[in-house]
């Protein structure tokens, strides 16, 4: 074992739906129903509650929007815009740019509920129809068992939903120690501009050298996105470090590939450090977890993570009868928890 806003990347024909494993196809119902669910609340208090007085404003909820995912959900610095506001199935659409990905995000009109994104169930459900050998239905793919799993979790290391899984595998990886392969890898573009390829990059090389030391680093760095100050507390040799650094980004041509926009080949930048394994399991997004080469889905708190990993070894070991945290991490950084248990990532 080794020492280590918002839309996925496009799959050419019908790859992309035969890898929609049951558990995704789970979390998108899930995530559908409490969206329709409380729009259909909202629009019974309309029809039985002639008192509005307890509602925001368009321009309230607007105002409301933009600050909650200012302060809560993505890093400090990050360009935000709200383009748009209306009403709409007895909510408040607002149509907010994130760097420049527009994202269309709803919140009631009491201000108190929050939705980041809705699904189109027509649209989702023919995603899901696939014509394979004569098959109308593509079949979920298990996960498979091994005797020491091998867990690979493709971040970027400022998605907000990165790091939300990132705060609840730590404990997980902590329990298993050497139990588990486990590493910790990044998406083949960045979303957050320079400052996320920089810190992949530093990243990158900590757990390359140590991966203990990096995983004291991450602990620091989720809770407070302050790198300076992580490092000297993981007790991590700059000077190392930058060496290993400046080696990367010349080998993989990161800087170099980010000043060249033109190349691109899409709306951000490429990191191409572990290109082949993204393309290996065909990764679109963060956080993307992948358990003995196949891509699994999972709750983010420590204790569905625990089970989900349970779930992938020949003999299950004592540790899986541990009772780890079942609140989940919120999003970003910071040691909070949300209630949200919707499965948002950081896609293009």
């Amino acid at each position: 074992m080794k020492e280590k806003k918002e839309k996925k990347v496009k799959k050419e024909g019908t790859k992309k739906k035969e890898k929609m494993s049951k558990n995704k196809i789970a979390n998108l119902i899930l995530a559908v129903g409490v969206f329709f669910a409380v729009g259909f609340f909202v629009g019974q208090q309309n029809l039985f509650n002639k008192d509005r007085m307890d509602y925001i404003t368009l321009v309230e909820a607007q105002a409301k929007v933009e600050n909650f995912i200012t302060e809560n959900l993505i890093p400090p610095g990050t360009e935000l815009e709200v383009k748009e506001a209306s009403e709409e199935k007895g909510l408040y659409k607002i149509v907010i740019s994130v760097q420049g990905q527009e994202i269309e995000s709803y919140i009631t009109k009491d201000g108190k509920e929050f939705f980041p994104q809705a699904m189109n169930i027509e649209e989702i459900e023919g995603q899901n129809e696939v014509d394979v050998e004569g098959a109308e239905v593509a079949q979920a793919i298990e996960v498979p068992k091994q005797v020491k799993p091998v867990i690979e979790t493709f971040v970027m290391s400022y998605c907000p939903y990165g790091t939300q899984v990132q705060k609840g595998l730590l404990p997980v990886i902590a329990l298993f120690k050497d139990k588990i392969d486990f590493d910790f890898k990044f998406v083949d573009y960045a979303m957050h501009d320079k400052e996320e390829i920089d810190e992949n990059l530093v990243q990158y090389c900590i757990n390359e050298d140590n991966q203990q030391s990096y995983y004291k680093y991450l602990e620091c760095f989720l809770a407070s996105g302050d790198s300076e100050i992580c490092l000297a507390t993981a007790q991590i040799n700059q000077a190392k470090l930058d060496q290993c650094v400046t080696a990367t980004d010349a080998k993989y041509e990161v800087t170099k590939r980010y000043e060249d926009k033109a190349g691109w080949g899409g709306q951000f930048p490429p990191f191409n450090i572990q290109k082949e394994d993204n393309e290996k399991y065909g990764i679109q997004g963060s956080p993307t977890i992948v358990i003995n080469g196949v891509e699994a889905s999972s709750a983010r708190d420590s204790q569905s993570l625990l089970a989900t990993i349970c779930g992938s070894f020949e003999e299950v070991p004592a540790e899986c009868n541990q009772v780890l945290s079942s609140e989940i991490p919120a999003p970003g950084f910071g040691s909070g928890t949300t209630a949200n248990s919707a499965a948002a990532d950081c896609e293009q």
